[in-house]
């Protein structure tokens, strides 16, 4: 009897532990970096509830700033664009790579609050919603706040601040990259600043070794101390976070001993599978209680090259003796985490992180993370199940500061491949449609088809040529005949893009392959946007009443850190 009562007694305690392991592993949670993979530079997060909205810089794309909404900090959903409407603010005349920089998200009471800088235009600005999926205001212009990088930081009493990166005291930079972070009260409710602007860093963590560029500034409180928390070093490869903390709001603030908190600029340039130029953090509390860390990061293929822009990370913040540590157990920024929480899948949401593919249709409306070049055209295309996205082939190019009939998806991946399946007739060698792999006005590939000078149809490959704002003919293959439908696909390999096409949707034959991928990289081209593929239609400064359709957009990205 004895042995029946320890057996049972074994085996409740074997189905308990099992139960708890069991229990433990639903709770658990895989964060894969990036969270956001792709040109999503400059992330801002604001916790409301149970969820999560994060927003990134836009540049001079349309529509600008996506906000994405997530309750686990690793499914993320797009559900809007702050700015989504021409009335609000375009982007004309400017070069892709200006615009819109370094937005902040915050809450207070029922609204949310969005602060950006509008580089060439109209400054520093903020806009506010009471739902963060839209609509929101038009821009409310802030004049006395002269910098860039704006946030809101609000305390429990109601009183908000605005903090911001600029000028060197006096306007006398001692050195090249010489800011300040300064200050105002700010007044939630009519938008405007309050009382005098106050200087709380000066340089940045040691003024005696000329650090540069201290931007991206946020204020949290805890423990009674006030953490101003920012950027040092620039956005590539010196790119860091520092902190500093202070009993009162308004300063004395002293910075850590140990800066910075988080920076990969020691680790060795040739370890494998590289994370580079970390920075332009905020803090948030996880569904677990514990706080983490939303930065901007890029993944070179080799050296400082990369196409895939700025994208953003997670890592975990611990505390210690009252200072927060990002990543504090690795020196390496890692591309996984693990959490003891539990997912939540958002359905239909399209994934943003690790391997992926998904085919885009456009016969009701187009995906809310598709990009216009400046401002939205609605005259310039049209939607339908039968033909799909149908653009007007304008007069205006991709290299122009216009608005050209483009519209593109993000390259998310340093191993991808996107196509579409094209129904186009060119009625001269001016006409052109296809696909461009964009970085900038200066640098880009555009795999079209069109007619040569002897009005012959064929499928051509053009490389960008800066110094002439012109294009460069890389590869011609001539077509039988103007077929219908013509399948253009492009595959990117790390440092190489390879350019193909199809006349029956099935048989694919070779442009050409291993074309260089660095003259689109971010190093190349300068700049902080990344890669855009595009559907893009153009009669090259002549006018036309032709178009042409895509009927879909196939994505497919693989990286090989995945699949290991």
């Amino acid at each position: 009897m004895q042995k029946i009562r320890i057996t049972l007694l074994h085996l409740v305690s074997g189905l308990l532990t099992l139960f708890l392991s069991y229990s433990m592993q639903a709770q658990s949670i895989t964060l894969t970096n990036p969270i956001l993979t792709g040109f999503y530079p400059d992330p801002s997060i604001v916790k409301v509830g149970t969820n999560y909205y994060l927003i990134n810089s836009t540049f001079s794309y349309f529509p600008g700033i996506p906000v994405f909404q997530s309750q686990d900090l690793k499914n993320w959903k797009q559900i809007g664009n702050v700015i989504d409407r021409p009335s609000q603010m375009d982007f004309m005349g400017e070069r892709i790579t200006r615009g819109l920089f370094a937005p902040a998200i915050s809450y207070y009471k029922g609204t949310y609050y969005v602060t950006c800088t509008d580089i060439d235009h109209d400054g520093n600005f903020v806009v506010t919603a009471k739902n963060p999926a839209g609509p929101w205001s038009d821009p409310v212009r802030i004049p006395q706040v002269r910098g860039i990088d704006p946030s809101l930081y609000f305390e429990e009493t109601g009183k908000a601040y605005i903090i911001y990166n600029s000028d060197a005291p006096d306007n006398k930079p001692l050195y090249s990259g010489h800011r300040t972070i300064r200050m105002y009260e700010f007044d939630p409710v009519s938008l405007k600043v309050i009382g005098e602007e106050k200087q709380l860093v000066n340089g940045g963590v040691d003024l005696s070794k000329k650090p540069v560029w201290i931007e991206g500034p946020h204020i949290l409180k805890r423990n009674d101390w006030y953490y101003l928390y920012a950027a040092e070093g620039g956005t590539s490869v010196n790119h860091s976070q520092v902190v500093f903390r202070s009993k009162s709001v308004w300063g004395p603030y002293v910075p850590y001993e140990h800066n910075p908190i988080l920076t990969q600029r020691d680790l060795p340039q040739d370890r494998k599978d590289p994370v580079t130029s970390t920075g332009h953090a905020q803090f948030v509390e996880g569904p677990d209680g514990k706080t983490y860390a939303i930065f901007l990061a890029v993944r070179p293929y080799t050296g400082d090259y990369y196409n895939t822009g700025r994208e953003t990370f997670i890592a975990p913040v611990e505390w210690k003796e009252d200072w927060p540590i990002i990543n504090p157990d690795n020196k390496e920024v890692k591309y996984s985490y693990t959490a003891n929480y539990k997912e939540v899948k958002q359905p239909s949401a399209l994934p943003q992180s690790g391997n992926f593919h998904y085919t885009l249709t456009f016969d009701k409306k187009l995906d809310p993370a598709l990009l216009f070049m400046r401002t939205i055209d609605s005259s310039s295309f049209s939607l339908s199940k039968q033909n799909g996205l149908t653009l007007k082939l304008k007069p205006e190019t991709c290299m122009d500061f216009a608005n050209p009939s483009f519209i593109g998806k993000r390259q998310q991946h340093l191993y991808s491949s996107v196509e579409t399946e094209l129904s186009f007739a060119a009625r001269s060698a001016s006409e052109k449609a296809g696909l461009l792999v964009f970085q900038s006005e200066d640098h880009f590939y555009f795999l079209c088809q069109s007619l040569n000078q002897n009005q012959k149809p064929v499928i051509e490959l053009y490389k960008s040529t800066p110094k002439e704002k012109a294009m460069q003919l890389l590869a011609e293959i001539p077509l039988s005949m103007q077929t219908k439908k013509t399948g253009l696909r492009i595959v990117s390999e790390g440092e190489n893009y390879s350019f193909y096409f199809s006349t029956d949707a099935k048989s694919w034959s070779v442009v050409k392959d291993k074309v260089d991928a660095k003259f689109v990289s971010t190093k190349e081209a300068g700049g902080f946007v990344g890669c855009v593929y595009g559907m893009y239609a153009t009669s090259s400064g002549e006018k036309t009443d032709n178009k042409a359709s895509f009927k879909y957009l196939k994505y497919a990205g693989k990286d090989p850190i995945y699949t290991k």
